[in-house]
């Protein structure tokens, strides 16, 4: 489950947006359209389902499907945050916040082993996935109607990830913890019509085999794909709604060079998800 308070934020965050539309219906609540770079920020609320989660920590480890056996079955709040700067025209600067905090309970069928701890089968248990990430990416824009976005780019992320399995009792328990930089190719497309709406696409993608393409000491091999389409309306020059669908996944195989004692830090973890989302663009 992802956190009361967090989900009250953003219903409260989109409550705000909504209701400062009609006020906004004369001109840009964020710019004065003189200047050569221009700000809009952009939010997304709705919900998350797991596709499927395949995990393994440790070489002699189980591989754990979270969605048969770990509680990912249901669906999930979810949310994106993101804020954009326009220069020129040409050039964008993109900053997006993506929380993804999916904590699950279950009753293990079978034994689990994690990083060499045996989880028994019957064994009632928490699961938490949590893998926030921040990236910050840049395009150069080729439309030619400064209406229209044809951007074409790099990002780089960082992901912040948490996983731990533990059973209730509080007697067995595995974490591991991750910080880690991620660079990505990144593409956006929009259109729009004379009617008010318009129709976009945004694809931020990255995928690597090998020692010297991963710049890891170890063989590893990592994938990253978060694409969207999305269906929006202007509802008036400051505001922005649309409808996203989105795909999130990836994952990653192979050792750690730093193992922590407690397992040979062997890794194979593959993620696939998709979401159906609210939102605003405020400019």
């Amino acid at each position: 489950m992802f956190h009361v308070k967090a989900q009250k934020g953003w219903i409260l965050a989109v409550a705000v947006i909504v209701s400062l539309i009609p006020a906004s219906a004369a001109g840009s609540l964020l710019n004065d359209p003189s200047n050569p770079y221009q700000f809009r920020a952009g939010l997304e609320t709705g919900f998350i389902g797991v596709i499927s989660h395949r995990i393994q920590l440790g070489s002699n480890g189980t591989v754990f499907d979270y969605v048969a056996d770990g509680g990912q079955a249901n669906l999930y709040f979810f949310n994106r945050l993101t804020a954009e700067m326009h220069l020129s025209n040409r050039h964008e600067l993109v900053f997006l916040y993506q929380p993804l905090d999916v904590r699950t309970e279950d009753l293990l069928s079978a034994d689990l082993v994690v990083d060499s701890l045996l989880f028994p089968a019957e064994t009632p248990m928490e699961f938490r996935y949590g893998f926030d990430f921040y990236r910050l990416s840049y395009m150069y824009d080729f439309a030619k109607d400064p209406r229209n976005e044809l951007g074409l780019g790099i990002s780089f992320q960082i992901r912040n990830a948490t996983i731990s399995f533990a059973s209730k009792d509080g007697t067995l328990f595995r974490i591991t913890q991750d910080i880690g930089p991620v660079p990505i190719i990144k593409f956006r497309w929009a259109q729009y019509f004379a009617n008010g709406s318009w129709m976009g696409a945004e694809a931020d993608g990255f995928w690597a085999d090998g020692r010297y393409v991963t710049g890891s000491a170890n063989d590893f091999m990592g994938a990253i794909f978060d694409v969207s389409l999305r269906y929006g309306y202007s509802l008036n020059p400051s505001i922005d709604g649309f409808l996203n669908l989105r795909y999130l996944g990836g994952g990653a195989r192979g050792t750690d060079e730093t193992p922590s004692e407690r397992g040979d830090g062997f890794t194979d973890n593959w993620l696939n998800t998709a979401s159906l989302t609210l939102g605003f663009y405020m400019k």
